[in-house]
């Protein structure tokens, strides 16, 4: 578990994330963060829920028209 003090930025309120939490998530200093709203708090997590969304529906045509594909693949 990790701490993270906030501190003010300018008009706001940040925190400095340790470098071993950003090697974690696979991001560096520029990259988007998202924070989703979840039963138990927030997720901090470099994917796009919306994409993630997307990608759940295309998997889930693609399994169910599985044999089409196949067949329109040969």
């Amino acid at each position: 578990m990790l701490t993270l003090k906030l501190t003010a930025v300018g008009t706001s309120t940040g925190t400095v994330i340790p470098k071993e939490m950003l090697n974690r998530l696979k991001v560096e200093k520029g990259d988007q963060l998202f924070a989703v709203e979840t039963p138990s708090g927030y997720l901090l997590t470099p994917y796009d829920p919306a994409i993630e969304e997307q990608l759940k529906l295309g998997r889930e045509f693609m399994s169910e028209y599985r044999e089409t594909f196949r067949a329109l693949a040969k």
